[in-house]
């Protein structure tokens, strides 16, 4: 299969090309971050999802990551982590020695358990991601998800021009600022609410127009992709997708993981299986 390459910034991005996670097979690490996702969804105890936090930090190097970069990509998730965390501790039915009592504002040692546990898991769930798409490329994923699992080839394929048009709609956004701003369109002008309001309403003009664009890109990519006769006939795959023995370690990595993680929460007691 056969795709434009998109131009990324060298350095850091050439650093996870040579890791040892990029080296490996985009199924093998989709399956290693399955296993570990089922072991933290069946429980909601912070042992288990801080032990496999940790270990996935412990990780890191093998995806040419720091700690630093990780923050920068996913620090939504990580206050989403927290806020969900905190909604847990507040919401919680009142278990266990209190901690907290001020007024009707209640926090129990039970509560405040099972708000670490769901920001503990939410952040041990968002790690895996993070480390496969920084270490994948998308079109190696969708040769997979073709040739392995033979997946529709027009879904893998248009999800893979869909992803590739991302960085696309970026720069588009961008050119939209630069233009409008050129022609004196949402330049918020006057003060207060009124600035506000000018704001967004040049921002959602924006968007509009982006839209439009995008739809009108879409609409040409698949007469496109007609023309050429997409899925008429059998597709040839320009690179092969083949499994190596050393992606077996990947998937065993991942399972002894998330073992780990459920054996450490079952020695410690906390163990508490949703099902």
């Amino acid at each position: 299969m056969t795709a434009t390459a998109v131009p990324r910034p060298a350095g850091a991005s050439e650093a996870r090309d040579r890791s040892v996670l990029a080296r490996a097979h985009p199924l093998a690490k989709l399956a290693a971050a399955l296993v570990l996702t089922v072991a933290l969804l069946a429980t909601t105890d912070p042992v288990c999802a801080g032990v496999a936090l940790v270990g996935e930090l412990a990780l890191l190097p093998l995806a040419a990551l720091r700690v630093r970069t990780l923050l920068v990509r996913g620090w939504p998730i990580l206050v989403a982590a927290l806020i969900s965390g905190y909604g847990t501790a507040v919401l919680a039915p009142p278990s266990g020695a209190v901690l907290v009592h001020a007024g009707p504002f209640v926090l129990t040692a039970g509560a405040l358990t099972a708000g670490v546990g769901i920001a503990l898991r939410g952040l041990a769930l968002a790690v895996p991601g993070i480390m496969l798409l920084a270490t994948t490329d998308p079109t190696d994923l969708a040769d997979a998800l073709a040739q392995r699992l033979h997946l529709p080839h027009r879904f893998v394929l248009g999800a893979l021009a869909a992803m590739r048009l991302v960085g696309l709609l970026v720069q588009e956004w961008s050119t939209l600022t630069m233009a409008r701003r050129a022609r004196g369109v949402g330049a918020g002008t006057g003060r207060g609410l009124s600035r506000v309001v000018g704001r967004a309403r040049a921002g959602a003009g924006q968007t509009v127009a982006l839209l439009v664009q995008a739809i009108r890109r879409a609409g040409r990519l698949a007469i496109t992709m007609e023309a050429r006769g997409f899925g008429t006939a059998r597709r040839t795959w320009a690179r092969p997708s083949t499994f190596r023995p050393s992606d077996a370690l990947v998937v065993a990595g991942g399972v002894l993981l998330a073992a780990v993680a459920v054996t450490a929460a079952v020695l410690a007691g906390t163990w508490n299986p949703i099902l």
